[in-house]
């Protein structure tokens, strides 16, 4: 099957242009004006529209064990939501239980991704250390293509990484050419204070944001950044929620150190009045980690983006329904921790970011997709409309306006957070893999047409600061 889109004009993340795509065997194999084409090729009007390469969520969870239950979304509902707002791949994450072998927790995300109908690929947790973890690091880096590990530094007396597994893993991937990501907070710090809080009788949401101030962050990544600069190997932090953490990414970027910042559109919209809502479904739907934050941690965020201090954007999507969140009624530090956001990301940050003048299209495309590619390696096959690339495609109706709601997304959740926010700007269209899987509210999705997406670790760039490291080390000196 071929399919051409005309009329419309073409975004990526370094210049627009009016332009036809043509489409055939899942792959773009024509950019250009006036394509001649097959005469039995789908044609897709595209005229007053901007077409981009489909969003890619760099951080994702579906079908989560945690907290004492499963999350809501699994990978087949997850994707096809994803698909619904132009999102045409993501990153989820495999997380092995403390002593559990990487390879058998990794087998059986594996299982559970088969029915998804995006493609897809993983992250995988470090989450304890021994020489088989050292060992499984190699196996996944070298015939899974899995090039990034996840490293929670909050969670203690669950998956908390300490500084020990932080240097032994980071020091591991740098000799593979892996990505070490983080997800930031000084996990000691959290628990001393949310027990803190028990004591003193705050047991409901509002004790959330108390228990996770955005110092702990900021000290979190200040010593996983410090760390990965002494090592010498690039890192990466998940779900940035606050200026104190952005500060410690811009001194070191302006280091010179490659470090990668990710923020979600919920930290950039939502603040943390949403905890002391005296409903307690509403504010405990509202849980996740890190939690939302005061309005000027927002401004910054904002910032942060249209300086390019932080590159992606993704979701942490990560669905749980409100007989699920009422397991913490009594006791917020029970809450399952997670919101969603797959479907919406692409029209959150669409009218909050171009609508506003903050982002250009094509720094929207580079934040939602195009940086994700690079940093991931999976670029120029994802994030980016070229000859020979993946046709991953969103058409993109930036006139198309709607009111967010639970009661009409596609996402396998009770609750939205962006409840009753109006956008404007909507996918109209989406391709994935050379397939039309969503039409103007038609969604056309098949269980396990998603691919496992392999990513190549970075052999020249690590091998490079790998060879910087050893000429910095210093010599023996011979004192006798």
């Amino acid at each position: 099957m071929s399919l051409v889109i005309r009329g419309g004009t073409v975004v990526n993340a370094d210049i627009s242009e009016r332009a036809d795509i043509y489409i055939e065997g899942g792959v773009i194999t024509a950019v250009g004006m006036n394509l001649e084409v097959p005469s039995d090729a789908e044609v897709i009007d595209a005229s007053g529209q901007f077409v981009m390469p489909g969003g890619i969520d760099p951080h994702t969870h579906m079908q989560l064990p945690f907290m004492g239950t499963v999350a809501s979304e699994d990978f087949y509902t997850g994707t096809a939501a994803a698909l619904a707002g132009g999102t045409t791949m993501i990153i989820d994450f495999v997380i092995p239980d403390p002593q559990q072998p990487l390879m058998e927790a990794y087998r059986t995300w594996r299982g559970w991704a088969e029915k998804a109908c995006a493609d897809y690929s993983f992250h995988v947790a470090v989450t304890w250390w021994d020489d088989s973890v050292h060992a499984d690091m190699g196996r996944l880096v070298k015939q899974e293509g899995v090039n990034s590990f996840k490293h929670f530094m909050a969670y203690k007396g669950a998956i908390m990484a300490d500084d020990e597994i932080l240097y032994n893993s980071f020091s591991r991937a740098l000799e593979l050419g892996a990505m070490p990501t983080v997800h930031a907070e000084n996990g000691e710090m959290v628990f001393q204070l949310q027990q803190k809080l028990l004591a003193e009788g705050i047991t409901g949401p509002e004790g959330h944001p108390l228990s996770r101030p955005p110092a702990a962050e900021g000290e979190a990544a200040n010593r996983a950044i410090r760390l990965a600069e002494v090592i010498g190997v690039p890192l990466y932090l998940v779900h940035v929620s606050t200026k104190d953490a952005l500060d410690e990414i811009i001194r070191a970027r302006g280091n010179g150190q490659r470090v990668y910042g990710e923020a979600l559109p919920g930290h950039l919209l939502i603040d943390d009045s949403v905890y002391r809502d005296a409903d307690f479904g509403k504010a405990a739907a509202h849980v996740m980690s890190p939690p939302f934050r005061a309005k000027d941690h927002q401004a910054a965020l904002w910032k942060g983006l249209q300086s390019g201090s932080l590159q992606t954007t993704a979701t942490d999507h990560c669905c749980f329904c409100a007989d699920q969140k009422a397991a913490g009624k009594d006791n917020f530090t029970l809450i399952p921790n997670g919101t969603g956001g797959v479907e919406d990301r692409l029209a959150i940050l669409w009218t909050y970011g171009v609508g506003t003048g903050r982002l250009t299209p094509q720094e929207f495309v580079a934040i939602t997709s195009t940086n994700t590619a690079k940093i991931f390696n999976i670029y120029p096959q994802k994030g980016v409309i070229r000859p020979g690339a993946d046709a991953d495609i969103v058409i993109w109706d930036p006139a198309a306006t709607k009111a967010i709601s639970a009661k009409s997304h596609q996402q396998n959740v009770d609750f939205n957070i962006f409840e009753g926010m109006t956008v404007t700007g909507l996918a109209s269209h989406t391709i994935s893999g050379g397939v039309l899987r969503y039409r103007d509210g038609d969604l056309r999705t098949e269980k396990g047409t998603g691919r496992y997406i392999k990513r190549p670790a970075f052999p020249s760039s690590f091998a490079a600061l790998e060879k910087i490291a050893t000429a910095q080390k210093p010599t023996a000196v011979n004192r006798d």
